[in-house]
């Protein structure tokens, strides 16, 4: 019985599973938390899960879509911010400063993130001429829209499970 427990049958299929487990959750963390490059790590972590069980019950197909939602979830991140900004009338320059100010607050943690597109914003709206007023709204723009990206991040990873799991089970 002790050699059966040493056996790597059986310790390397459950140390792939764990690692599986603790990317999703980082990769979770991360949709949130900017350091973290949340969708990769939720990617990483179903790949491994899929190796775990030699690609037997997740098929090509799934292995196709989760990269495609990954990266749909790292462009969101992205651009998320200039999106809102643009919707509330922002000029180039605004949406060039969320962008900068996104990229900035990812320095100064979770504050940074909120705060930092929604000051790039306004100081682009400013730097351009245009007047305060304008520059909040793009600034609150700017906000929201990464906002509302964090949520459709989370969204997508939710999908990428949701994918995994159809697939895990069909298999």
């Amino acid at each position: 019985m002790g050699a059966e427990l040493l056996s790597p049958d059986l310790w390397i299929p459950l140390l792939c599973w764990l690692g599986a487990l603790l990317l999703v959750i980082l990769g979770f963390v991360g949709m949130v938390v900017p350091a973290l490059p949340g969708p990769l790590l939720v990617l990483g972590g179903l790949m491994l899960a899929a190796w775990a069980d030699d690609f037997g019950r997740v098929g090509w197909v799934t292995l196709l879509i989760l990269p495609g939602l990954a990266l749909l979830a790292m462009v969101l991140d992205v651009i998320a911010g200039a999106l809102g900004a643009k919707r509330y009338g922002a000029s180039r320059a605004a949406i060039t400063g969320s962008l900068i100010g996104a990229v900035v607050g990812i320095f100064f943690g979770p504050l940074g993130l909120l705060l930092g597109p929604f000051a790039g914003a306004v100081a682009g709206e400013l730097l351009s001429g245009r007047g305060a007023s304008q520059a909040g709204f793009s600034g609150w723009g700017a906000t929201l829209g990464m906002l509302l990206g964090t949520v459709a991040k989370i969204a997508l990873g939710a999908m990428m499970l949701g994918v995994f799991a159809v697939a895990w089970l069909a298999g």
